[in-house]
This record gives C-alpha cells, structure tokens and sequence, in this order.
C-alpha cells in the first residue's frame, strides 16, 4: 500500500495534473483535447478523416458507372533515379489506390491490400479544388464576383489593415497576403504552427479572428496558404446559407453521380468545414469528379461547372512549388495538365489532350512527399 501511495504521490498525480493543465489550455486555444490531439498529430495520412467530427456528402440516387476496359500500366518507372518495376512503384510511394480513365472508360484499378472500391480516403488539398467547383458555380450564378472583397461578406473581420483588401480573386489564386503559412514541421514541434492550429482547430471563426497578420499586400505576391482556401469557405457557407457540406452534396457531388457517400471534416459538428483540406471519398468519385472537369464541366448533357470556369482553372496565373503554375486552386505542373494535388500523395491528374483521368491516393509521410516523380510518372502514362 505505501508503494501505491508514493507512486500517486510522486508520478500518477503530476501526470494526472499536466494533464488537466493541458486539456485546459487546449481548451482556451481551441484544439482537441490532449489524446485526440495527439491521435491526429501521429496518424497515417488514410486514417485522418475518422478522428475529427465530419458532416457526411449524400451521393447520387443513381451513381455514374464507368465501362470498363484493360490498360497493362508500364512494366518499370524511373524513381529515385533508378529503374523501378510498376509494383515497387506502387509500394514505395505508399498508395493505396491508383486508377486510370481513358475516354470516359476505367481501364485500370489498383487497390492496396485492405483499401477497397468504397474506402473513403482523405484528399486533403484536392479539397481546394473542390472549393473552386462551388465558387465557380456561384460566380456563374451571380451570386458573388472575384471582386468582391472577403469583409463585404463578414465586416466584423475588418481590422484596418490590408486584410480589409482581400478579394474573392486574389484567395483563388494564392495571393491573399494573410499571413498563415504553410510550413509543416514534422513531430510534436509542428502541432503549435499556423496551418496545424486551423488544421486541428474546433472553432474555425476563433481561428481567423486571432489570425488577420499580414505577410503582404494583397495580389503583390503568389505563396501557397491553405488560409487563403478556408476564407472562401466562410464566403460559400455565408453565400450559400447552407453547410458546405450540404451545398457540394446537392450542386456537385450528385450531379457527377457519385457512389459513395463522402465526408468533410469541421470544426465541430454543426460547424464549419475546413475547405482547405479534410474532403473525404471513394477512389472512384474522385476520379467522376476529374472527369466532369474534362468534359468542360459536363456529365452527360448535365451542365456541372459553366465552361467560363474551366477555362479560368485551366488558365495558368502565377508560379509556385516546384516552378509549377496555378490557377483557381488547380495545379499545371505541365503544359495543358490539370491537377488537384493533395499532401501525402493526393491526386486528381487531367490530361484533356488524351482525355486522360488518373487518381492517385497515398499515404506519404509528413515531408516526403516526392510529388515531381509521381507526376512524372502520370504523365507518362498518360501520353501513352
């Protein structure tokens, strides 16, 4: 009994009071309390969507179905500087599922050992271009302009700075100004960062009203922030009325005749999605998505996405990683291609000259992410 005693004294009561101090401070800052938080600083990339609250995507009554075809993909890759068989490919850039449409046909399908048809997996910033589908459509509706400013929609965020300059347009096209990058330190040293505070965040308007700092004035600079993404999140519930997440099910998810139902994680339930990433789906839904975005924003004779919008994704306007150009929250990491490209391996990859979909889901380590060889690598497939 005395043992019991001293170890309560000297080790369970000091864990038990750092504890109670850190859940309190949590508390005050917003983020999940200690276990949760520590449970999403170290998961896998695939097992994210399930350890923060989500609103759920309804899919189409009745889905799209792809005609199927054979594709042998390429019996050896260059990686790494070496010669790779197409398995090892697969293996070391950890993917769980790599599919390949050709015309509209699905002509190959991988899926990791434990990874099925209808695994939901994270996108995390294919979300953005998501978020660009619903701005895009609520421009061709008229509801609001690229010239519209941030604070014309929420005046209580004005602060008399250059923040109070921010346009619809200059979010689009990462060149907002606001001051939250996108640096993502790998450990515990990363949870306390700008992007892990909205990443982790369990009150999104908390988060952007303690984060209106500047970098640099509006539409004078191009650096890729996920803050920028988030604002136009705010705007599309705001706009909108609705959850994001009700909005995306009703205008984009079921009119691409999505399967299976997906998932956006909030702030909390009832909340505010987080736009800039946390979008959660089936392989296969994205890759119907990739394909309405080919087609000039069709799906059959269905209009998706007004034809103006396509062109203003698939529009380069600035440079950034990798010396690859951008638009609207869509990559061009080649001349003609469209990419919708997500941390830990994520990819939308559009080739509208072979009409060419592949989608690539993948669970990278944090800061390995070899995204110039796996782009590479699709777009020698799809030059094939």
């Amino acid at each position: 009994m005395g043992i019991i005693k001293r170890l309560a004294k000297w080790i369970i009561i000091p864990i038990l009071v750092l504890y109670l101090a850190l859940a309190a401070f949590l508390k005050v800052v917003h983020y999940p309390e200690p276990i949760a938080a520590i449970q999403l600083g170290l998961a896998p990339a695939s097992k994210t969507p399930e350890l923060m609250p989500s609103h759920e995507i309804a899919p189409a009554t009745t889905p799209l179905s792809f005609p199927r075809g054979t594709e042998t993909p390429p019996a050896t890759v260059k990686w790494d500087n070496t010669t790779i068989s197409w398995q090892q490919f697969l293996d070391r850039s950890n993917t769980n599922a790599f599919l390949i449409l050709r015309n509209g046909v699905l002509t190959y399908e991988y899926y990791k050992s434990g990874v099925t048809a209808t695994t939901r997996l994270p996108s995390y910033s294919v979300a953005k271009t998501m978020t660009s589908i619903m701005i895009g459509q609520l421009v061709a509706a008229g509801k609001i302009k690229e010239s519209d400013k941030f604070v014309d929609y929420f005046p209580q965020y004005k602060n008399g700075t250059s923040f109070d300059r921010i346009t619809i347009k200059t979010l689009l096209d990462m060149q907002g100004g606001v001051g939250v990058s996108d640096n993502y330190p790998t450990g515990p040293a990363g949870w306390g960062v700008g992007i892990a505070q909205m990443y982790a965040t369990t009150d999104m308007n908390w988060f952007i009203s303690h984060n209106r700092k500047m970098a640099f004035e509006p539409g004078t600079q191009s650096l890729y922030r996920s803050v920028d993404t988030q604002l136009l999140g705010l705007v599309i519930k705001k706009v909108t009325g609705m959850r994001v997440a009700d909005y995306f099910s009703k205008n984009v998810w079921q009119p691409v005749g999505a399967s299976e139902k997906a998932t956006w994680n909030v702030d909390h339930v009832g909340g505010t999605e987080k736009t800039f990433c946390c979008f959660n789906a089936a392989a296969l839904d994205y890759a119907k998505v990739g394909e309405m975005l080919l087609n000039g924003g069709k799906v059959g004779s269905r209009t998706v996405l007004d034809s103006a919008w396509i062109k203003r994704m698939s529009t380069p306007v600035d440079t950034l990683d990798h010396g690859w150009k951008y638009s609207a929250f869509t990559w061009h990491p080649y001349p003609g291609i469209n990419l919708a490209l997500g941390l830990h391996g994520q990819f939308i990859f559009m080739d509208p000259a072979t009409k060419t979909v592949i989608v690539k889901l993948s669970d990278n380590p944090t800061g390995k992410d070899p995204e110039l060889e796996e782009a590479s690598v699709m777009m020698g497939i799809a030059s094939r």
